[in-house]
């Protein structure tokens, strides 16, 4: 197996990694009472979940992040596709905090103070975006490296 992830790129996939997987268990742990509330306020940001029993959206909910969660902090996964992971879930936790009424200061984007553990959410999107762009950008050079050497100047 090769690792995939570089050693600069692991304290913030380890980190953010074993916080996801950590928030993932406790979903997969969740009583009636806790399932309700997250699926209460993820039908209030996104009505179309409303259909879905609130115990069986927090599981699958929970499942999803044990997955991304694992996937961060198993370094053979690469950093393109666990960033790209990372991004997609959090564009899911910004667009909570962007939706929901109450979290945001009136006109603007400023939490209030109840919105501020969901805003916190838009730091995965810098570091699911950072992990894709770098990826991206190494590949870029590879090949132009690759194609320097085979038309050689």
């Amino acid at each position: 197996m090769r690792i995939s992830a570089r050693a600069h790129q692991l304290p913030v996939r380890l980190t953010v990694g074993a916080f996801v997987l950590n928030s993932g268990l406790s979903k997969l742990r969740s009583e009636e009472e806790g399932a309700e509330g997250t699926h209460g306020m993820a039908t209030t940001a996104y009505p179309f979940l409303g259909s879905l029993d609130p115990q069986e959206f927090t599981r699958k909910l929970g499942m999803a992040e044990v997955a991304l969660g694992a996937a961060l902090l198993v370094p053979i996964v690469p950093s393109l596709l666990a960033g790209a992971a990372l991004t997609a879930f959090a564009g899911g936790l910004t667009g909570l905090y962007l939706r929901t009424p109450g979290m945001r200061e009136e006109g603007g984007l400023r939490p209030t103070q109840q919105g501020i553990p969901l805003a916190k959410d838009s730091w995965l999107v810098g570091i699911g975006a950072s992990l894709v762009l770098e990826e991206l950008g190494r590949a870029r050079a590879e090949r132009h490296a690759f194609h320097a050497r085979l038309i050689p100047d």
